[in-house]
Formats: structure tokens, C-alpha cells, sequence
């Protein structure tokens, strides 16, 4: 199974990006767990978002109200939709995805290899 994300790039303060992560596997792999997290240079990750198979999302509290997780009707590919951006946002963000749930997101199974989101002000 690979996760793999897109959609990152630079903007400025205030702006928006939407974040897509495609499974690809050679069955079919529709993850019950999946979401986001991400880790800016010098600091621990840090969890994002996630979703869980019955539709159910959490977010961070640096994210709250500015970030919305979703997945497509097919649930292979998971959005991040990123509107008033801020400078602290700057991080390498990562999709993961499990059968399970675990207590972390980056904990999850299989891990996207990241895209950079850069906000300058």
C-alpha cells in the first residue's frame, strides 16, 4: 500500500492550500483510519486531523476551524483543505493510513512521503 500526497506549495499569510492523498495498492485497500499529520524543521510532529470509517473527524486545537479533513466517496483519497494560513503552519505534512486505530496518527501503518507547505507573512 502507498500514500501519495499532493497539493502542497507556497503561500502567503491568510491564504489556502487542499492537500490530496491517493492509495494505491495492488488490492484494494480502503483505510477504517486515516488523517494527517506534520513536522516543521527543529520540532516534533504533530498531529493534524483525522477521519475514521464512520465518518467521524478530529483536529488539533492549532487547526481547529481553519483546517476540514474528507475522503471521497470512493474512500481512496483523503483532503486536507487548508484555508487562513498562518506562518506557524510551515511544515512537511504527511498522510497515514491503518486498519486500526492507534494513538497517533504517524503511528498508523502506512505513511505518505510528505509534501511541503510553506506560509510566508
Amino acid at each position: 500500500v502507498q500514500l501519495v500526497e499532493s497539493g502542497g506549495g507556497s503561500v502567503q499569510s491568510g491564504g489556502s492550500l487542499r492537500l490530496s492523498c491517493v492509495v494505491r495498492a495492488r488490492y484494494t485497500y480502503k483505510p477504517f483510519h486515516w488523517g494527517w499529520f506534520r513536522q516543521a524543521p527543529g520540532k516534533e510532529r504533530e498531529w493534524v486531523a483525522r477521519l475514521d470509517y464512520d465518518g467521524s473527524t478530529d483536529y488539533a486545537d492549532s487547526v481547529k476551524h481553519r483546517f476540514t479533513v474528507s475522503q471521497d466517496n470512493a474512500k481512496i483519497t483523503l483532503y486536507l483543505e487548508m484555508n487562513n494560513l498562518k506562518p506557524e503552519d510551515t511544515a512537511i505534512y504527511y498522510c497515514a493510513a491503518d486498519s486500526v486505530k492507534r494513538a497517533e496518527v504517524f503511528e498508523y501503518a502506512f505513511l505518505g512521503q510528505g509534501t511541503q507547505v510553506t506560509v510566508s507573512s
